[in-house]
């Protein structure tokens, strides 16, 4: 728009240097003309807006969402609490820092911290949540959000599908049968491990193989 501005008020100072100089009519009457022209122009151009009032208007409308993954949490007998670091949050208007809650699930969404948006869902709450009793508190490069339990009992995880996966991998290793128990884990810790563990877990098989054949010798031979 400076530039815009700049090039136009160049052109006005060329044609009054030129109608100077001009002395035919129909010269003059031209440039006049465009010289009215430019005037005008340059008089219905915006204002320039202070530099303070441009920043805050980019970066209420600039900035990109980020998804919020990483957060600590703890219960007491009423409420589940969730916490979440954000540098500078405390700074914000408190409409800038929205949580939603529903029985079962709760969304954050904290608004044009230093130029982006954060977001954060939890979906599928282990047990239902009381909308009206849950909140949240904006504290010192923190947000808390607070879910007031429906039933004061202890959560073992926070949602339905954390509480599914952690039955799946027990049932992976509480077998009737122990041996098999030992024997999955076994292969998880080979699967998961490196050269070191999978050289130890190897040297353990073959030692309680040759263990286990020497017993299975009678003993009068």
């Amino acid at each position: 728009w400076l530039l815009f501005r700049n090039q136009l008020q160049k052109d006005l100072e060329e044609v009054k240097e030129l109608l100077t100089k001009a002395t035919r009519k129909r010269l003059r009457d031209v440039l006049m003309t465009e010289k009215h022209k430019l005037e005008l122009e340059i008089k219905n151009q915006p204002p320039p807006k202070p530099k303070d009032v441009a920043e805050e208007e980019k970066s209420s409308l600039g900035g990109y969402t980020v998804k919020i993954n990483n957060y600590g949490w703890d219960q007491s007998d009423k409420f589940i609490k969730i916490y979440i670091s954000l540098n500078g949050v405390q700074k914000l208007p408190a409409e800038n820092v929205q949580v939603n809650f529903t029985e079962r699930s709760f969304d954050l969404l904290v608004k044009n911290l230093n130029g982006k948006n954060y977001t954060m869902t939890f979906n599928n709450l282990l047990k239902p949540i009381s909308v009206e009793g849950s909140s949240r508190k904006v504290k010192t490069d923190m947000v808390l959000v607070m879910c007031r339990k429906k039933r004061e009992e202890k959560w073992e995880c926070l949602t339905q599908v954390e509480k599914e996966s952690k039955e799946k991998e027990k049932a992976a290793y509480d077998t009737s049968d122990p041996s098999e128990g030992l024997m999955n884990l076994l292969k998880k810790m080979y699967a998961e491990g490196d050269d070191e563990m999978k050289r130890t877990i190897n040297k353990a098989w073959v030692e309680s193989r040759e263990k286990q054949s020497k017993g299975d010798i009678p003993m009068d031979i």
